[in-house]
């Protein structure tokens, strides 16, 4: 591909160089820079590409596009006196977006997008949509927290939202493979970083907002957050937001999108009423009216109040795409994302689930959701992560004895301190309240103990790793899921 087709949609100013040369790779990290390459150089946490660009002069690079002065003192490779050509532009992470859609052949131009913002429920969202668009006839990909699915082949996420090239990378392979419809979870950090610039978003979501993902390396206040999940709605045809939540306004505001609305509240387009917590055997749902744009009955096979709006944004999409209601009935009936309130079927006595509640604020949600299913005992497992916020383990011991008629403390990804010095802390916030609690550091010898000690009634929730399949000890990842350790127990005790 020659440079000018290449740079067509990117906005810059030759500084050095001359020609219209034909670009053998796009490159973005230094140890990958070769000969013909358009080397894209970003500023990250650890390295600064613009330190590389005399390198990547001195081995061939064709190109390299900069957002700052660089000094290109060596000659070209070959010895002679023409070196590669250097573009400056505003933003090269925004350049490498642009790029990266150009060198892929803009496969989104094709595919219809889906993005999904928000603090709380990108993920089960994402699911629910997945599901229901297939069970419809579509052929969907996925791009999330815990995976990237593109058609059979399934692709462990290292970040929620991937870098550009990455996530252009997807979307072209997921067009050869014969797919629709791509719906991803979209990052505050991921639109920061112009991760998802580059294309337009067929639909943009907003499920909630609370104070997170602020600090260090982060976002420098609530505002700033918000201002960055607000960026989805300039960047997409058609937008969808929470009604209910006080932030929305502020979120949505310049949006350039079509706009509509779901949630409990008169007025949303897509509103649910008379909600039902359903309760049986083992098993906890809900069922509720979905009136609006569209009216059914719907059920799902999955807890709370937060289902409710996770289940209404994908009502929202499926309608967008023309999805009929028997369709989206079936598909909410089976629908559930992997570690969030998941749902392990081992008696009818009492309810045990998975989720990835691990932090005080996502785990006070989920006890508050499980509540109201009027528990004969609510029973949590959880701990915390090592060489993290010590505060995070104060608040979540605070939230568990004041939320939980019982609490299980053992481990969670310890790192490189110890497991007792982390419980310790949890301990910390658990004395402020009257709760009752256990500690068992061993994960499997907790779940055995929550599961020898079930009494009928319970709802049992084991939170921090949902789908994760590892425990972090003293810097090694050692194969560990929740999953197989309650089916070990099981078998252990019959």
């Amino acid at each position: 591909m020659k440079l000018s087709q290449l740079t067509e949609r990117l906005e810059n100013r030759v500084v050095s160089g001359a020609g219209d040369p034909e670009i053998t790779d796009l490159v973005f990290d230094s140890r990958k820079i070769c000969e013909g390459c358009i080397f894209v150089c970003i500023a990250g946490a650890n390295f600064d590409g613009h330190d590389a660009a005399s390198e990547a002069a001195q081995k061939g690079a064709a190109a390299i596009v900069v957002e700052k002065e660089v000094d290109i003192t060596q000659a070209a490779s070959d010895g002679s006196s023409t070196g590669p050509v250097v573009l400056m532009t505003d933003s090269t992470r925004r350049a490498l977006a642009v790029l990266s859609a150009a060198w892929f052949g803009h496969p989104a131009e094709t595919l219809k997008v889906i993005g999904v913002t928000g603090t709380k429920g990108k993920t089960t969202t994402t699911y629910m949509v997945k599901s229901i668009l297939e069970n419809a006839g579509m052929k969907v990909g996925l791009i999330g927290t815990i995976e990237a699915i593109i058609g059979d082949e399934v692709i462990p996420a290292a970040n929620t939202t991937p870098e550009s090239y990455v996530i252009q990378d997807y979307f072209s392979r997921m067009l050869k493979k014969g797919i629709e419809v791509v719906v991803m979870e979209v990052s505050s950090q991921g639109l920061m970083m112009h991760r998802t610039d580059g294309f337009e978003f067929e639909l943009g979501i907003f499920t909630n907002i609370e104070p997170d993902h602020i600090g260090p390396g982060e976002h420098s206040s609530f505002e700033e957050y918000m201002e960055c999940k607000g960026l989805l709605f300039k960047q997409c045809r058609h937008g969808i937001a929470n009604i209910d939540d006080r932030h929305t306004p502020d979120v949505t505001a310049g949006h350039t999108c079509d706009l509509v609305t779901y949630g409990f509240s008169e007025g949303a387009d897509y509103r649910a009423s008379d909600v039902n917590y359903v309760k049986g055997p083992g098993y906890l749902g809900v069922e509720y009216d979905v009136t609006g744009k569209t009216a059914f009955h719907v059920e799902v096979d999955l807890p709370g109040e937060f289902t409710v709006y996770n289940s209404l944004t994908a009502i929202a999409v499926c309608d967008h795409f023309g999805v009929g209601e028997e369709a989206m009935k079936k598909a909410l009936k089976v629908a559930h994302a992997k570690g969030r309130i998941e749902p392990v079927k081992i008696s009818d006595d009492f309810t045990l689930m998975i989720d990835y509640a691990h932090n005080a604020m996502s785990l006070k949600s989920l006890l508050e959701s499980l509540r109201k299913y009027d528990p004969g005992r609510l029973v949590v497992l959880f701990g915390c992560g090592g060489n993290r916020s010590k505060l995070r383990r104060y608040e979540m011991g605070e939230v568990a004895g004041n939320m939980a008629d019982f609490t299980i403390i053992t481990s969670d990804n310890p790192r490189f301190e110890e497991p007792m010095d982390i419980i310790a802390d949890i301990e910390v916030g658990m004395a402020k309240t009257d709760g009752e609690f256990v500690e068992v550091p061993d994960r499997k010898e907790a779940i055995r103990y929550a599961i020898e000690n079930a009494r009928k009634g319970d709802v049992i929730v084991l939170a921090g790793k949902g789908h994760e399949d590892y425990q972090e000890i003293k810097g090694v990842k050692h194969h560990m899921d929740e999953r197989e350790l309650i089916a070990e127990v099981v078998d252990e005790l019959s």
